[in-house]
């Protein structure tokens, strides 16, 4: 497939990529449009649920709040969108954002506006009239699908077979908990793709479960090769791709199969959170996916036909999940997150990615280890060219310096920038390390393949 670096990103707020610069949703689709709906296509019934802002200096920069709101608080449309738009004025610029990314932030692009040479004086005027803007707690008012709750899916229904797809390497004890909950599911016309890389490896420990696996060994540790492999090998029309150190709910299959049919939706996006947590405000309803991970999530086979397989330049490396989205989301192929269709990261401490030592995309273990891992550079430069990358490593290496266990610590985030400033050099050798590994991978190209 053709190297895809984006040049044409979307234009909401043009202040949106110092802060989100690789998000899913400045992508370009395929067939020329973007993620936010023009104001005037919305629904009346949708407007009506959303917070008309007054206080915007330009009625267009209140018009693309009234449809950035629209997306984030779950509304799933099909009207058309906005495309590239024209400059909006400073002071509504900083007023976006300090309405909805906490306070710091706007110190943040204001920093970053006055080392770029913009007009200091505008800069300041627009940030100073800002100032006074408080974060909304827009996620506590997100759009209702009233029909959830009573909907009976034909799909379920149909009782099509599904495929669940789970690559293990050195996980057994992991794996018990997982089978077993396949077990008690309430939908039960489905097969488990069992992709197995452990050594020893153990063909008896899959006997004593009361499922239809399908059991491959595999002797090279490759999470990329095992997913595809599995997937080429499902028989079902509808993949179900799962982990071996997750947990899930009984209904689980049953609720992702619904949302397919609910939403007329090619992927259903399931939702994660920490054993012990709960799940994430912001992804506790229902809304375009933002993000697409290989650990919970539901789709039609077909979807692997119109857009190829998994990319193995991610092998050993991290977010080859977050690719495949970007690609299914270009392609224009509705993706709904799904609250309903949970899991339990158990995140168990040693198999699977943590044995192949690339756990973690931006904590290298070594002085001199690329940071990010190479993959990363290589799908940022692939879809949003080298400006956003540059943007994306500003954002994201200076608060990787501090554990990954501190990494919600506002606090020890803050730290970990001051730190940064004396590990300066160290980290600009990490990072060109990695670029340059990236621009190897970029070379060859994606490693893609087909789905027969």
């Amino acid at each position: 497939m053709p190297f895809l670096c984006q040049i044409n990103l979307l234009v909401l707020f043009t202040f949106l990529k110092y802060i989100q610069p690789a998000h899913y949703f400045s992508l370009r689709r395929k067939d020329g449009s973007f993620i936010f709906p023009k104001y005037d296509a919305l629904p009346p019934e949708i407007i009506k649920q959303l917070d008309w802002d007054e206080n915007y200096q330009s009625t267009i920069s209140a018009q693309f709040d009234i449809s950035y709101q629209a997306v984030k608080r779950g509304h799933i449309g099909d009207e058309e969108t906005y495309g590239l738009v024209q400059e909006l004025p400073i002071a509504d610029e900083y007023r976006f954002i300090k309405k909805y990314f906490h306070p710091v932030w706007a110190h943040y692009v204001l920093l970053l506006r006055l080392l770029s040479f913009k007009n200091p004086f505008k800069e300041f005027s627009g940030w100073r009239k800002a100032r006074a803007v408080k974060k909304v707690a827009y996620m506590d008012y997100s759009l209702e699908h009233k029909d959830w709750a009573n909907f009976n899916s034909r799909l379920v229904a149909d009782r099509p077979l599904v495929s669940i797809v789970i690559p293990t390497l050195n996980r057994y004890p992991y794996m018990v908990d997982i089978l077993k909950d396949f077990e008690k599911q309430t939908y039960t016309n489905f097969e488990v793709v069992v992709v197995d890389q452990s050594q020893p490896y153990q063909k008896e420990f899959y006997e004593e479960y009361k499922l239809t696996i399908n059991l491959v060994q595999q002797e090279e540790p490759a999470l990329w090769l095992a997913r595809n492999t599995a997937v080429k090998l499902a028989k079902g029309a509808i993949i179900m791709l799962s982990e071996d150190d997750v947990r899930i709910e009984p209904d689980w299959i049953e609720n992702h199969l619904k949302c397919l049919d609910f939403f007329n939706a090619k992927i259903s996006a399931g939702v994660f959170f920490p054993e012990g947590s709960s799940i994430p405000k912001d992804r506790s309803f229902f809304a375009t996916a933002a993000q697409f991970a290989t650990g919970n999530a539901a789709l039609y086979k077909d979807v692997f036909k119109e857009i190829g397989l998994f990319d193995r330049q991610f092998e050993r490396q991290r977010m080859g999940d977050g690719e495949f989205g970007m690609r299914a989301f270009m392609h224009g192929v509705k993706s709904v997150s799904t609250p309903y269709a949970c899991c339990i990261d158990v995140k168990a401490p040693s198999g699977g990615l943590r044995q192949m030592g690339s756990w973690d995309a931006f904590r290298p273990k070594k002085w001199f280890a690329p940071r990010p891992i190479p993959s990363v550079l290589y799908l940022f430069r692939r879809y949003f060219g080298t400006k956003r990358t540059y943007l994306t490593l500003l954002k994201t290496i200076p608060p990787s310096i501090i554990p990954y266990k501190f990494k919600k610590n506002r606090k020890m985030m803050l730290l970990g920038i001051f730190v940064s400033m004396f590990l300066l050099p160290i980290i600009c050798i990490q990072v060109i390390i990695s670029w340059n590994k990236a621009s190897n991978k970029i070379n060859e190209g994606p490693l893609i393949s087909e789905l027969d």
